[in-house]
């Protein structure tokens, strides 16, 4: 027979019963975009202010296109998490629902554009 306590069941879940997923997301996730938008920001700053050519040149390279992928990839899933984060916390019922819904689709249209326009910058 087991004996499960109401504090085994619990252990190690949160409110939402997902644990601390969310939490080491947004930690690792923030760690390295920490590490890669300076870099990126250093890159866009160069390339800031010149000929549409010069633009296309930098952007094209291996790194900086891979460099931005991931820049766009991993700070729209950021905002998404955190966003959702935000809105759970400060709104109710159906309105959390829809804030909730916006928020990840405006997160998945501005990464499609991005690497589409990154795709056709690169190839």
């Amino acid at each position: 027979m087991r004996y499960l306590t109401a504090r085994k069941r619990a252990e190690g879940k949160g409110a939402s019963h997902t644990g601390t997923e969310h939490h080491w997301y947004m930690t690792v996730s923030s760690v390295g975009l920490a590490c890669i938008v300076p870099l990126f920001i250093f890159i866009f700053g160069r390339a800031l202010g010149s000929s549409h050519e010069d633009v296309m040149a930098i952007f094209s390279r291996p790194f900086t296109a891979v460099l931005t992928a991931l820049v766009l990839v991993v700070g729209s899933r950021h905002f998404a998490k955190g966003a959702q984060m935000m809105i759970e916390d400060y709104s109710h019922g159906t309105t959390r629902k829809l804030l909730v819904m916006f928020v990840m689709g405006l997160s998945y249209v501005v990464t499609g554009f991005g690497l589409f326009a990154l795709a056709k910058i690169a190839l």
